[in-house]
């Protein structure tokens, strides 16, 4: 019986499909994330990072929050401030209006100074429609309730929320209370002695990311350990999507890219922009 040409085009179609079934998705356009901002280039964590990172066409921005002892959601990512406000005070023991009284931009440039410690809300706020907000939980699951009432309150429409937190319990608790916004539990690398395995393994990762609720993995950059081999079994172990943080250097962006990273996470938003797309 002979063949059709529909039924060669169709034949085709299928085998195209086919071939591009184990590859990783995404490989064209990964998702640009200012880590606390753009970093490099102004004070982290500020009103004017975030800002600059809009300006230097970043898809996202990642900010780290804790929680203050009068329950409101602040930016900043040590649980002290004497790194970037020269003042030392424990974050989760002073009240909002204590921290508003720091300075912390002058650090990085007299330029910067007069920036103040933002609050979520505020962080929020300069986010454009269609762009994303990476949003760290420093303090452990107690900040999860007053997460849940300020986006209740605050207006995120068409705005990509995505939860992240080193802490598995955090994690398990976003999922539950805010089902319908993704949450990636985070994960670095060790290893007990030169030679010997990296640990979490992709299977220890997936396992978690499974046990949790998660909806993927970030993991901090080592392009030597996480290749197609990792990626594959991070997948096959019900591990559906990975980012990765921090990438700095084009050579290791297009890497994770070739994986299907979903997103990468930078300080340098400008340079990784113009490397890999």
């Amino acid at each position: 019986m002979g063949i059709s040409t529909n039924s060669t085009c169709l034949f085709l179609v299928v085998i195209g499909a086919m071939s591009l079934a184990g590859l990783p998705s995404n490989t064209a356009a990964q998702m640009i994330v200012a880590h606390r901002g753009a970093s490099n280039d102004a004070p982290e964590n500020t009103l004017a990072a975030f800002e600059l990172a809009w300006q230097q066409n970043a898809d996202g921005i990642e900010g780290d929050f804790y929680l203050t002892a009068d329950s409101e959601i602040v930016c900043i990512h040590d649980d002290s401030t004497k790194r970037t406000a020269k003042v030392e005070l424990n974050v989760e023991s002073s009240t909002l209006a204590e921290l508003r009284s720091l300075e912390v931009g002058r650090w990085k440039s007299p330029k910067f100074d007069g920036e103040k410690i933002p609050t979520f809300a505020e962080v929020l706020a300069t986010v454009p429609q269609g762009r994303t907000f990476v949003i760290e939980l420093k303090s452990d699951h107690k900040i999860v309730e007053p997460l849940v009432a300020a986006l209740a309150r605050l207006d995120h429409a068409n705005i990509k929320l995505l939860v992240i937190s080193f802490d598995e319990q955090t994690v398990t608790d976003c999922k539950k209370r805010l089902p319908n916004v993704e949450a990636h539990w985070l994960t670095s690398f060790k290893r007990k002695a030169p030679g010997l395995p990296y640990h979490p393994s992709a299977d220890e990762i997936a396992a978690v990311v499974r046990r949790c609720g998660a909806d993927g993995v970030g993991m901090k950059s080592m392009p030597k350990l996480i290749d197609q081999a990792f990626v594959s079994r991070l997948h096959a172990g019900g591990c559906p999507a990975f980012h990765v943080w921090t990438v700095d250097l084009p050579t290791d962006a297009k890497h994770f890219q070739s994986l299907g990273a979903m997103g990468i996470t930078t300080n340098v938003p400008k340079e990784i922009r113009a490397a890999i797309d």
